[in-house]
């Protein structure tokens, strides 16, 4: 088993916002008339930023979403309110498709959903992260 080296070794003042201080504004929902109909239901988000916790420089990221709804669906102002409060967040890409993740599957319950994040070019080193959830339906 390899041994993992300490994380940070260059010592830098890496501040990540809390998950508890984000304050990231709620997504509401309304009810989806056609349970049992399976539509998808595509998002893409061309203006995404949050804060780099290591360089304090914004990150900008298209995120893209597929989701199929269940019982409910996402409002689309606050989807877009919910986007735009990552802008003073420090958070790292990997985080990011995470918590948003998160946070659609708590808010909507969807049966199945995809997020990617699809960050602008950093260093010379282009980042996409995907995450995705499928609700277990087995009774």
């Amino acid at each position: 088993m390899a041994t993992l080296l300490p994380p940070n070794q260059q010592c830098l003042d890496i501040q990540s916002t809390p998950r508890a201080e984000m304050n990231l504004f709620p997504l509401d929902t309304f009810p989806y008339e056609f349970p049992g109909s399976e539509i998808k239901i595509n998002f893409e988000i061309t203006e995404f930023t949050a804060i780099c916790p290591f360089s304090d420089f914004p990150d900008f990221a298209t995120i893209r979403l597929e989701y199929v709804p269940n019982e409910r669906c996402i409002e689309l102002k606050s989807l877009k309110l919910y986007i735009n409060s990552f802008r003073n967040v420090k958070i790292f890409h990997e985080h990011v498709v995470n918590i948003i993740l998160e946070d659609f599957v708590a808010s909507c319950d969807p049966l199945r959903v995809d997020i990617e994040g699809d960050f602008h070019v950093r260093g010379n080193i282009k980042t996409i992260v995907r995450a995705s959830y499928t609700k277990d339906t087995a009774v």
